[in-house]
C-alpha cells in the first residue's frame, strides 16, 4: 500500500528521487523552496515524490514528478498525478499544468491519459536553461512540451 503525505519540516527532501526528473540541483532546490513537496511511501520507504508549486490564484504546476527506478511502472506516478490533482482541487485552484520535454515520451502519454491537454511548446527550453545535453529515448530534450488540466467544481 502506498501513502502520500506533504514532506514534514523535520525530513530531508528526496534530491535523489527529484533528481531524476530535473538533473539541475540548483533549479531542484530553488522550486522545493518554493513549492510543497509530496512524498509516496511504500511501509517507511521513499518511492516517489512531487512538488506542486503556485503560479498564480487560480494556477498551479506540477514541477517535478519522479519515482524510484525500481517502482516505476507500477501506477505510482498515475497515483502521485493523481494526488497533485485532488490537493489542487482542495486547495482552490482552477487549473494545473505539468511540463516535461520533448523526449520524455511515457511522461507525455501518463499526463495525456490523466486528462491533460497540451497547450505550448517553449521551443529550445533545455538547450537554454541546462548547461549539459539530455537525452531520453535516443532523443535530445530540447523544447518543454506544456500541458493543462482545468478542474471541475463538484
Amino acid at each position: 500500500m502506498i501513502h502520500i503525505r506533504p514532506l514534514s519540516g523535520d525530513q530531508s527532501v528526496p534530491m535523489d528521487l527529484l533528481l531524476l526528473a530535473d538533473p539541475s540541483k540548483e533549479k531542484v532546490l530553488t522550486y522545493v523552496q518554493s513549492g510543497s513537496c509530496y512524498v509516496a511511501y511504500h511501509e517507511q520507504d521513499v518511492i516517489g515524490v512531487y512538488v506542486l508549486l503556485s503560479l498564480s490564484q487560480q494556477t498551479v504546476e506540477i514541477i517535478n514528478v519522479a519515482v524510484k527506478e525500481s517502482w516505476q511502472g507500477k501506477g505510482i506516478g498515475k497515483q502521485l498525478i493523481r494526488h497533485a490533482i485532488a490537493e489542487a482541487k482542495a486547495a482552490g485552484f482552477h487549473t494545473v499544468e505539468i511540463g516535461t520535454g520533448n523526449s520524455s515520451i511515457q511522461q507525455l502519454a501518463l499526463y495525456q491519459k490523466c486528462g491533460f491537454r497540451m497547450i505550448s511548446i517553449d521551443h529550445d527550453f533545455f538547450l537554454k536553461h541546462y548547461d549539459e545535453p539530455i537525452f531520453e529515448n535516443g532523443i535530445q530534450c530540447m523544447d518543454m512540451v506544456r500541458l493543462s488540466l482545468t478542474l471541475q467544481a463538484d
